[in-house]
């Protein structure tokens, strides 16, 4: 007897997304990362008199817009927290420190920040921290280093504010990114290395026998497992389109031109449409029906775009489904 074969290793790689969001500020947080900067905590009062840090601009119960600025202390009391022994970077600490939420002497709701503290059994809840102020203030929540211990009781009081400062920050740009470790499933896996060898492969619902390329490992329509594996393609109809006339800044697109056309694509024997680049004709000449196939390029592990096959283009009524 033949031992069966092992089933392909399933593929992992890390995977960063990263993107610069930027958004306008309106007056409440102008004035409150404006404050930030001049060492100043301002919160908002709303209908009922709760007074929120940080502030927002809309009442959370009744949803009338507030703007009553009151200025709350430096000093606070921790309400609860957490030990974060591992740090990650641009974390606010490199060393080990505990995440806190902090109820500002003045305010009736908590900010959460980090408080550097030498270990879990210096924290507790109920605990008196005062804010370590950043040495260079630019109008972010980063002014506020992170809170420390502090010995003093409860005093400030909160206290109307006019929330006008010289030079107001009036918009912000934070840096948003995740780190991980991506699998894409052994349906996928199989049709990645599939295409490796410059084959698309997808899988077939054993209940409604249709062909999903991509493949997810189940049927979006039934909910039954696909272990069907199906060789589509090479060629394939264009069933819609979009022009791109917006250079995307990453490196996969940098030699493109614009305009180019994306499209997405039923190929032969598949039950859903895939997407990618057509080359190989102009713009304005790619239209819906177009029979197209792939072009690889040396080494390439995927299509690079595709072109026009010179067949006639297909019957609306071949591929009106998969629009």
């Amino acid at each position: 007897m033949t031992a069966a074969a092992p089933p392909p290793e399933v593929l992992r790689a890390p995977l960063v997304v990263e993107f610069p969001f930027t958004r306008s500020l309106g007056p409440v947080q102008s004035a409150f990362l404006t404050g930030l900067r001049e060492r100043v905590v301002l919160g908002v009062r709303t209908t009922d008199g709760t007074v929120m840090v940080p502030p927002v601009e809309y009442d959370p119960v009744t949803a009338e817009e507030i703007r009553e600025l009151v200025e709350v202390g430096a000093t606070g009391t921790v309400t609860t927290w957490a030990w974060n022994g591992a740090p990650r970077p641009h974390q606010p600490l490199a060393t080990p420190f505990a995440w806190v939420l902090v109820r500002l002497d003045g305010a009736d709701t908590a900010i959460l920040h980090a408080l550097d503290a030498p270990g879990p059994e210096a924290v507790r809840t109920g605990m008196r921290v005062r804010i370590r102020w950043a040495g260079e203030r630019s109008g972010a929540i980063t002014d506020i280093a992170c809170f420390e211990p502090h010995d003093g009781s409860a005093s400030a009081q909160a206290a109307p504010h006019d929330g006008q400062f010289a030079d107001a920050v009036t918009g912000i740009v934070a840096a948003a990114r995740l780190d991980y470790t991506y699998s894409p499933g052994r349906a996928q896996t199989a049709y990645i290395n599939a295409l490796a060898d410059r084959r698309t492969v997808g899988e077939r619902c054993p209940s409604c026998h249709k062909v999903y390329v991509p493949p997810r490992g189940a049927c979006p329509t039934c909910g039954v497992a696909t272990t069907d594996q199906v060789e589509v393609g090479p060629a394939g109809t264009v069933t819609t389109y979009c022009i791109v006339n917006i250079k995307a800044r990453n490196a996969m697109n940098d030699a493109l031109e614009v305009p180019y056309v994306y499209a997405h694509i039923a190929l032969d024997g598949a039950d859903l449409a895939l997407h990618g680049r057509i080359g190989g004709i102009p713009y304005d000449q790619v239209r819906m029906g177009l029979r197209v196939e792939p072009v690889w390029t040396e080494g390439g592990r995927h299509p690079d775009h595709y072109r026009p096959t010179g067949e006639p283009d297909a019957d609306y009524d071949a591929y009106k489904e998969l629009i």
